[in-house]
């Protein structure tokens, strides 16, 4: 790797610490207090007026700041908790370590300081510095932070930089983890089993995606990455469980939008003798209880629109849907080629020898999603867009089925009745492979495994997915799953162009 200018001064300044015996890299630190703590203490010591509870503190983080005054430097760190003011005169620590942070520290070094708190004139909290020593060298200058990284290619290809620039980004993170663990908790309450289903897996299903491809050499078989877990899962339903769930990676190949990742994360959760309308009062009270964890309240806005997730949702059948937004009824287009003659008579953007599940589904996103701002539960699908949901009694053209859609761009997941007759589930898959022989990639393969199983008898069952990248984009505001995923699919770099992005992060940036 060729270095910048920049970086080979960076390099000379570790060198010459080094040989003067100080290791620009040391093993460990010694913190005794986050930087949020000590500042917390010393205020309660003030407001109890409590002397005993002023105590020398070390304290670590980033260089954020660094200026020099006469005999005096003031400098801000940074660690994953606060930041705090470090006022170091030369006569404290002494001349020599007083010169080695003028010519050898730079913006980004994380250091550790000792010392006692104190108020300065102008009322900042500061860390009066007794001792001060390297804990990294930085070889590459920080971005700067007072604008942030501007360039969104190295916000996503470089999400360190990102979260180092940027603290609104810093939280879109937590909010993701809070949500997870507001999930969990949620299940376990519900006394749901957390369980773990195989990522590489001798046949995909549960899903219509095309998969990844790779192939066990010792096993000398292909294998796939899963697509979805559900087929698993419900084989716990037969083996005994009533109710489960997965937090998991799921990976589907194709393409990227705002909307779609192909490595992205899934919760699916299953509850035996439940049903579809059980199964969305669930989501309900899942989705206020997570936007409660997340905003206080079962209100927040998304891309400038307020939205209410208080229950009861609104429902309306696919087909009602359809027909009010688009003027089609696809129950009187039961041929490929006529529905999709009246869907694009109708404006729709549909691929030639597009099948006619597909079509239905195509005209779902492109008429109805962009009316639906508040969340509405899409009920009852056509069998051929749902080969794993159960058939409706009054109905056996369409299936028990639900999504949930809000913000006219966001399907949080999907959710069946699930289809616990074998032969009908085979009779499902088989048409499923007429589908695949027709060219359409996405439909599923025959499970025959799957198929033994639900002969051994799984009792009646309410399942859902929430896709959980949707989810978070929608709670954080945030425009696109790229910036709810920590480090979203990019193409790869070419080496040149990996090297001339090393270059251009690491340029001197002015302090705010």
């Amino acid at each position: 790797m060729k270095l910048s200018d920049l970086q080979d001064i960076r390099l000379e300044k570790a060198r010459a610490l080094r040989d003067q015996g100080t290791n620009p890299w040391p093993n460990r630190a010694q913190r005794t207090r986050t930087n949020s703590e000590a500042l917390a203490r010393f205020e309660t010591a003030q407001a109890a007026d409590d002397q005993t509870l002023v105590e020398p503190v070390t304290l670590v983080g980033r260089i954020a700041s660094l200026r020099h005054m006469g005999k005096t430097l003031f400098a801000h760190i940074e660690d994953g908790h606060g930041r705090i003011q470090l006022y170091i005169r030369k006569d404290a620590i002494g001349d020599d370590v007083y010169a080695d942070i003028l010519k050898l520290y730079d913006l980004g070094d994380f250091i550790q300081a000792s010392g006692s708190l104190f108020r300065t004139r102008t009322g900042e909290i500061s860390l009066r510095v007794t001792q001060i020593t390297m804990l990294s060298k930085t070889i590459n200058a920080p971005p700067e932070k007072w604008h942030g990284l501007q360039d969104v290619e190295i916000r996503y290809r470089q999400r360190y930089l990102d979260l180092l620039s940027n603290e609104e980004v810093r939280r879109i993170f937590r909010v993701r983890a809070r949500i997870i663990t507001a999930i969990r908790a949620f299940l376990d309450q519900r006394d749901y089993l957390e369980v773990e289903t195989p990522t590489l897996q001798p046949l995909y299903g549960g899903a219509a995606a095309r998969p990844f491809t790779t192939h066990h050499h010792a096993l000398d078989q292909e294998l796939y990455l899963r697509i979805a877990d559900e087929l698993y899962l419900k084989r716990l339903l037969v083996g005994g469980y009533e109710r489960v769930y997965e937090i998991c990676k799921d990976f589907r190949n194709e393409g990227i939008d705002r909307n779609h990742s192909p490595e992205f994360t899934m919760l699916e959760f299953y509850e035996a003798y439940a049903d579809y309308e059980s199964m969305m009062d669930t989501v309900e009270a899942l989705i206020v209880s997570v936007t409660t964890t997340a905003h206080g309240g079962p209100r927040f806005t998304f891309q400038d629109q307020e939205i209410d997730v208080t229950p009861p949702w609104p429902r309306k059948t696919l087909r009602d849907a359809i027909r009010d937004t688009s003027g089609i009824d696809y129950a009187d287009h039961p041929e490929q080629a006529d529905l999709l003659r009246v869907a694009r008579e109708a404006g729709a953007d549909i691929e030639e020898g597009t099948v006619w599940p597909r079509i239905v589904d195509e005209l779902l996103k492109q008429f109805v999603r962009p009316t639906l701002v508040q969340p509405t539960f899409l009920i009852d699908y056509p069998v051929e867009l749902s080969p794993l949901a159960k058939r409706k009694t009054d109905d056996p053209t369409h299936v028990e089925r639900f999504q949930p859609i809000v913000g006219r761009v966001i399907e949080l997941g999907n959710a069946f009745t699930e289809l616990n007759d074998p032969l009908d589930q085979l009779a499902r898959f088989q048409v499923q492979q007429k589908d695949r022989d027709a060219g359409d990639v996405e439909a599923m393969p025959i499970d025959l495994d799957y198929v033994t199983a639900l002969m051994y008898g799984m009792p009646p069952t309410g399942g859902v997915g929430i896709g959980i990248d949707r989810l978070v984009m929608l709670l954080a505001d945030q425009p696109t799953l790229r910036d709810v995923i920590l480090f979203p699919a990019m193409r790869r770099l070419p080496i040149e162009n990996a090297q001339n992005s090393v270059e251009s992060t690491s340029e001197e940036s002015p302090e705010p």
